[in-house]
């Protein structure tokens, strides 16, 4: 079993370490939080491998919370782009 949640982690991280590279060479705003989503996502579901492997249930509970920050931050994202739009 740990075999396999190791392989996931690792698959993870280096998705990841792609959404960086995006970060970072995004053409535009938008794809930058786009990728910024990504990594806060990725980063979420890596807790989550990491709670399931360990047993540690505090994880999920930051899984949770991570997820939530992370899309309410898109959200103010998506409203400074629109407004600034105009």
């Amino acid at each position: 079993m740990s075999a396999v949640v190791y392989t996931i982690a690792g698959i993870l991280v280096v998705a990841m370490a792609l959404a960086a590279v995006r970060l970072v060479r995004g053409p535009g705003l938008a794809n930058r939080v786009v990728a910024l989503d990504v990594i806060a996502v990725l980063g979420a579901a890596l807790t989550a491998v990491l709670a399931i492997q360990f047993d540690v249930r505090v994880f999920l509970d930051v899984t949770i919370i991570l997820a939530l920050v992370s899309f309410v931050g898109t959200v103010a994202f998506a409203y400074y782009i629109e407004r600034g739009a105009h």
